[in-house]
């Protein structure tokens, strides 16, 4: 009796013990899961909607014919006194909503109800240099973590229950200037991330890390000159230098303080197995004192995720002297041409042009502006090489420490369109491109390198180039380089797109607006007022067979900060921190 009065208790414990496993792997993300991201509707596990980025869903419940219905059902604050900058895009996994706030925060919430589940708050040193902000973009979820990256350049992962630190790992010393605002890529097992810091002279690097426990997996670099690694079973390996060889496109020692931060972070390509990433400016901003292309500033690159190795480079703007920053998305897509597919990627960069390349090897297939007015070069050549107008490069400085000539530049530094995400429809073959109508008066000075100091060599000042608007929402044809149609606002836009297979085209605008409109044509068919400028990247789902939408609202960034006259435009709006959330009545599902 005794022996089977005690396997009694112990088949109940080992019951419980399998249900709990049970509960834990129906939670838990999977790489499986990541990699079909794009295809499923009930949930969203990347950042970009998929892992290559297009921001697209299959959706179609809300249609043109009944978005006119779509209602509010819940909005959360992010409470307290740090009501600015929200940049995230919501994940949202097995009924529960995760986001990042400005300053570093997490929130775990209710999808159904907005009921706060839990909330971390990284304890932020007073010294943190972020140049454009306290934003942070969002978080990666892998196995039961959710993982994020803080202004003081650290990654931390967090319990999907709890919130409590499971690992922090430090990535770079925030007294240099690094930073970390950048949602983490997983691919292969490996998170992936980019560091922020171009304005202060750092070396740029993407790394792999170990996502449940931290340890580094590999390094690259994305300055040319510096030495990549690997660790194999817990020893440090050389993995080539970045480039081939020292300071082959960078005079003498710059190389070693070349900026090129792949902030934004990136994307992945299972079809040629890439990671692809942009890269920051070349610092410093002078150019001047940096003749050559400075690779691999200011460029798109391939990685092995395996290694980190650069499978191959293109470079949108060598030798850059306007901050145009290539870290802009580069979305994988396919096209049909000649009875063929083509696998390309697209990017529209800060320079002003739209690059379409093949994926396969990084080679241009096409360029062509997507912005009204271009000034600093003349047009790409063949190989998709600006053709520079040098009378447009600002002047280098005299002897005598004087600033150097200045110049008015098309587009301003702030670009034709900046980190904010475009997004690609798999029915209209168009990209929906958020792009802004600006120029700056822009000039050199004489500046010298110092750990932790603003590293720019440059002064500027940004302007509207018409009176009535600013921002422009344009649909683009990737094939032809066509203007399918433009929806004009008068503040900068500065938030992600979302396009949908119910034939709509989501944004917000800093006025406050969550805005949907017909992919095809371009008619703004809803708007509703969130309250405070809309810079965050709107997602959709399904949830208890009803179609969601979801985004941030909190007016911040970059523009109120560096705009210039610009600045003057936005200086009445109002900062926040909401995320608002909203579904299709049931009784309207059926009007498509």
């Amino acid at each position: 009796m005794k022996h089977t009065g005690l396997r009694k208790p112990f088949a109940l414990t080992a019951l419980c013990a399998a249900v709990a496993m049970s509960s834990l792997h129906a939670w838990a993300v999977t790489d499986q899961e990541i990699l079909n991201d794009a295809k499923s509707t009930d949930q969203i596990v990347t950042n970009g909607m998929g892992l290559q980025g297009q921001r697209y869903s299959t959706l179609d419940a809300l249609n043109t014919n009944n978005i006119n219905q779509l209602r509010p059902v819940w909005g959360f604050s992010l409470g307290g006194e740090k009501q600015r900058g929200q940049e995230a895009q919501p994940l949202i996994k097995d009924g529960v909503m995760y986001i990042t706030g400005s300053y570093s925060r997490v929130y775990a919430v209710d999808a159904r109800t907005g009921k706060e589940l839990w909330q971390y708050d990284a304890r932020l040193p007073d010294g943190i240099m972020p140049c454009c902000d306290v934003i942070n973009r969002g978080v990666a979820l892998y196995d039961d973590l959710v993982i994020f990256g803080t202004l003081d350049a650290k990654l931390v992962a967090l319990n999907k229950d709890t919130g409590k630190v499971v690992w922090k790992k430090t990535v770079a010393d925030y007294k240099a200037g690094y930073s970390l605002t950048a949602a983490p890529l997983i691919v292969k097992g490996k998170l992936i991330t980019g560091v922020s810091g171009g304005e202060f002279g750092v070396v740029g690097k993407i790394e792999a890390y170990n996502p449940k426990n931290g340890e580094l997996l590999w390094t690259r670099p994305t300055v040319e000159g510096h030495m990549g690694y690997v660790w194999k079973d817990g020893k440090k390996v050389e993995s080539g230098i970045s480039g081939g060889e020292a300071g082959k496109t960078w005079p003498g020692d710059l190389w070693k303080t070349g900026g090129a931060a792949p902030w934004l972070g990136g994307y992945y390509d299972p079809d040629t197995d890439s990671l692809l990433f942009g890269t920051g400016n070349p610092a410093p901003w002078n150019s001047h004192l940096r003749p050559g292309d400075n690779l691999y500033s200011s460029s798109r690159l391939a990685l092995d995720p395996n290694d980190g190795s650069i499978k191959w480079h293109f470079q949108t703007t060598p030798h850059d002297g306007w901050d145009f920053d290539g870290v802009n998305e580069l979305v994988s897509f396919d096209y049909q041409e000649g009875g063929k597919t083509i696998k390309a990627a697209g990017t529209a960069d800060r320079n002003g042009f739209f690059y379409v390349l093949d994926r396969t090897n990084g080679k241009f297939i096409r360029g062509f502006p997507f912005v009204d007015k271009i000034t600093w070069a003349k047009g790409l050549d063949k190989n998709g090489r600006p053709i520079y107008d040098d009378a447009n490069r600002p002047g280098s400085p005299n002897d005598a420490g004087a600033q150097g000539k200045t110049v008015t530049v098309a587009p301003s530094f702030l670009g034709g369109k900046n980190w904010m995400p475009m997004a690609y429809s798999q029915d209209t073959g168009l990209f929906y491109v958020p792009s802004n109508e600006w120029s700056m008066d822009i000039w050199n000075e004489g500046t010298a390198y110092k750990k932790g100091a603003a590293y720019l060599g440059a002064g500027f000042t940004i302007h509207p180039l018409n009176d009535d608007y600013i921002g422009v929402l344009r649909a683009i044809d990737p094939k032809t380089g066509k203007e399918v149609w433009r929806y004009k606002n008068y503040a900068p836009l500065w938030g992600g797109v979302l396009a949908t297979k119910g034939n709509l085209v989501f944004t917000g605008n800093p006025e406050g607006y969550l805005m949907a409109f017909d992919a095809k044509t371009g008619k703004k068919l809803y708007e509703f007022n969130t309250g405070s400028g809309v810079i965050g990247s709107p997602v959709t789902w399904e949830m208890d067979g009803e179609q969601y939408v979801s985004v941030l609202s909190g007016w911040g960034g970059a523009v109120p900060l560096w705009g210039g006259e610009v600045a003057k435009r936005v200086k009445e709006f109002n900062q926040g921190g909401m995320v608002w959330t909203f579904k299709l009545p049931k009784d309207q599902i059926a009007k498509r």
